[in-house]
């Protein structure tokens, strides 16, 4: 059975167009499109249900160490009051089961953020309770973002990048972070599944343009940013994926961690890279890319990006490729030629 946001009446309303995302009805766009959606995004403000993530409640004395030895990343680099964003690993092999925002709470007190279609695998590896179904998820991204909040709620939209707090919105609490998955500054906000509807109206009465998964998909790529399922997943491991970074290494033990060291020692055959096109033809998710008729590679996703115009694609390549060299992309029935990148293709 299909889950639906506490937001879905709201899309509907709206005429979002909606599609099955992880096992959620979401919407991929509203009338405006994914364009315009995108450019809100870049300009001003957008406004993204993101509830078909996961909320894992994980409470109690003991709850920084089942975190420390399950998961990537150091906690000792933060405290209560930060957010962090980590790896869940496969033991055997270290690839990336899920990638996660940990929201450290207070002392004893962590929410773990899965992704859409991971709740029950990260449930089983760090145990603690599913908060998902009570709660909506609203992410405002974007330059005025800050601005936008703070017609709604002024305490909200000070609470800084990578910060965490829990405030009182008209009696009614809210969870949040200076987080979010677009390139652009922002926050996520948490509230009781039945007061979302207000937030959203008043979000948008401030002047939040509503946008979907389409425009969130855009922008991430452009940021270079990962998504599960493509950049992240079986067989991919952090340091492929160009996230070593998420690796605790002073930590003496966590999921996954012989596996790591082990291709440590052998080193990483394979990098993931920025591609660009000259043209707008984007090369879509498996296209073979090569280099004077070898394959030296694949694309795990692609799109046109409308802040540079032209197409883009992240891309697993052999280790012996670096930025400035060239690729051709199979795309159906002819090829088209790509420059290596670095990452992010829009920063700010």
């Amino acid at each position: 059975m299909i889950a639906r946001s506490p937001l879905d009446a709201t899309h509907r309303a709206r005429s979002a167009r909606m599609v099955d995302f992880g096992g959620w009805a979401m919407p991929l766009s509203y009338p405006t499109g994914t364009l315009a959606e995108h450019r809100a995004c870049r300009d001003a403000t957008a406004l993204f249900d993101v509830s078909h993530l996961g909320t894992v409640r994980v409470d109690g004395p003991s709850s920084f160490d089942t975190l420390q030895s399950a998961l990537s990343n150091d906690l000792r680099k933060i405290g209560p009051g930060r957010a962090q964003y980590t790896h869940l690993l496969d033991p055997a092999d270290g690839s990336v089961t899920d990638d996660i925002i940990v929201w450290w709470n207070s002392s004893e007190s962590f929410d773990v953020m899965p992704n859409a279609s991971n709740t029950a695998r990260v449930l089983a590896a760090v145990g603690g309770s599913d908060l998902t179904a009570g709660r909506a998820l609203l992410a405002v991204q974007g330059p005025t973002a800050r601005r936008t909040v703070a017609a709604v709620s002024r305490a909200a939209a000070e609470v800084g990048r990578f910060r965490v707090a829990t405030i009182d919105w008209e009696g009614v609490e809210l969870r949040v972070a200076g987080t979010g998955y677009t390139g652009e500054d922002g926050v996520e906000i948490s509230i009781t599944a039945e007061r979302a509807a207000d937030l959203w109206d008043r979000l948008e009465a401030a002047g939040a343009t509503p946008a979907g998964l389409g425009a969130r998909d855009t922008l991430r790529l452009e940021a270079g940013l990962p998504l599960h399922g493509h950049e992240l997943g079986p067989g991919i491991t952090p340091a492929q994926a160009g996230l070593d970074w998420v690796v605790g290494w002073k930590k003496d033990s966590f999921r996954g961690r012989e596996a790591l060291v082990r291709e440590r020692e052998v080193g990483v055959s394979r990098h993931l890279h920025g591609l660009r096109f000259e043209g707008r033809q984007p090369a879509r998710d498996g296209a073979v890319a090569r280099r004077q008729g070898l394959a030296v590679g694949h694309v795990s996703s692609g799109n046109f990006s409308p802040t540079l115009g032209s197409a883009i694609a992240l891309a697993f390549l052999t280790a012996d490729i670096g930025v400035g060299d060239s690729v051709d992309v199979e795309v159906r029935s002819h090829s088209l030629a790509a420059t290596v990148v670095g990452l992010p293709f829009v920063g700010r």
